[in-house]
């Protein structure tokens, strides 16, 4: 039995929900195959080799593959797939996962099965639903399964392994469906959002963005955190969508998470409940994110947190 695992890169580094994504496939037993397609992209094609439990690394390099289209990604992958006679085919629940999955699920005519959280072996996954406080089995017959794997509920594969073959294919057509016009990265000096240990989070109850990074942004550089925000944040302008943390944001399972002016709608506790430790400040005693805290403060958020990264400096 052979699974595939579909890399998602810049050409430079291997992205790390790609190493969660092995771990999951690992559920499968069998051998674990990697595709890298992109272009001029031979440190990630090492990177890939060095992951522990991987047989292969399959590596496809043309200019279009330069950047992730969804389009021309969706029809090499359906050619591995249906020429490799894989049982599944797995990414990650990213934005690269999500966009690309459906489509190869469509191409090979199978339900593509999103988010999973357990691979308890071949067509036996869980999944969460009605923003995770149901957690579903789902079985299938199907062949090849298709996935997304949420990566914050499995370990990152280690990078100890060296025995992977690497064999190169032959890439695939160059629909001409989409192009990249331009592309905007933000750079910041502290840890990204989806991998960080640490996050602050600031919600509504902040009352501006000049707010958020006056208050939020000294804690955040005490703690050496990333920074996150609730839907309400960022609809209302505080900061930009790559810090939402929800639902509709990005899921986050840090090992201490600050939750500082969130109320704790029910989107917003879908990214981020799996927490080891979540700590809440917020001055309404009955806000639901105290449901879920392991730590609760009930004071002015505009006193309790310059207070809070005092102490810590002062540490």
């Amino acid at each position: 039995m052979k699974t595939l695992v579909i890399a998602e890169h810049d050409n430079s580094r291997l992205a790390a929900a790609t190493l969660n994504t092995v771990t999951a496939a690992a559920g499968f037993g069998g051998e674990i195959d990697v595709l890298v397609a992109g272009q001029g992209c031979e440190s990630v094609v090492a990177q890939a080799r060095a992951i522990a439990g991987v047989s292969r690394v399959l590596a496809v390099d043309a200019p279009h593959y330069a950047h992730p289209l969804a389009e021309n990604l969706a029809a090499l992958v359906q050619r591995v797939a249906t020429e490799g006679g894989y049982r599944a085919v797995l990414a990650g629940a990213t934005s690269f996962g999500k966009n690309l999955a459906p489509r190869v699920a469509a191409l090979l005519d199978v339900a593509a099965v999103s988010d999973a959280t357990a691979v308890h072996g071949p067509g036996r996954y869980e999944r969460p639903i009605y923003a995770g406080n149901v957690v579903v089995t789902v079985e299938s017959e199907q062949r090849p399964d298709v996935l997304t794997v949420r990566a914050t509920a499995f370990d990152a594969a280690a990078n100890s392994g060296d025995s992977a073959t690497v064999e190169t294919l032959a890439p695939g057509p160059e629909l001409g469906l989409s192009r990249v016009v331009g592309r905007a990265i933000s750079k910041s000096e502290r840890p990204e959002l989806g991998a960080a240990a640490i996050v602050v989070s600031g919600g509504r109850g902040l009352g501006s963005g000049e707010n958020y990074h006056r208050v939020l942004e000294p804690l955040a550089d005490a703690l050496g955190a990333a920074l996150g925000a609730s839907r309400a944040a960022v609809d209302a302008g505080f900061v930009p969508n790559d810090f939402q943390v929800g639902q509709t944001g990005k899921i986050v399972a840090p090992g201490l998470y600050l939750a500082v002016g969130i109320s704790g709608a029910i989107q917003h506790l879908a990214g981020m409940k799996e927490s080891r430790v979540i700590v809440a400040i917020n001055k309404d005693p009955d806000a639901p994110i105290f449901q879920v805290a392991d730590y609760g403060l009930v004071a002015d958020l505009f006193e309790a947190v310059p207070a809070l990264t005092s102490s810590l400096k002062a540490e």
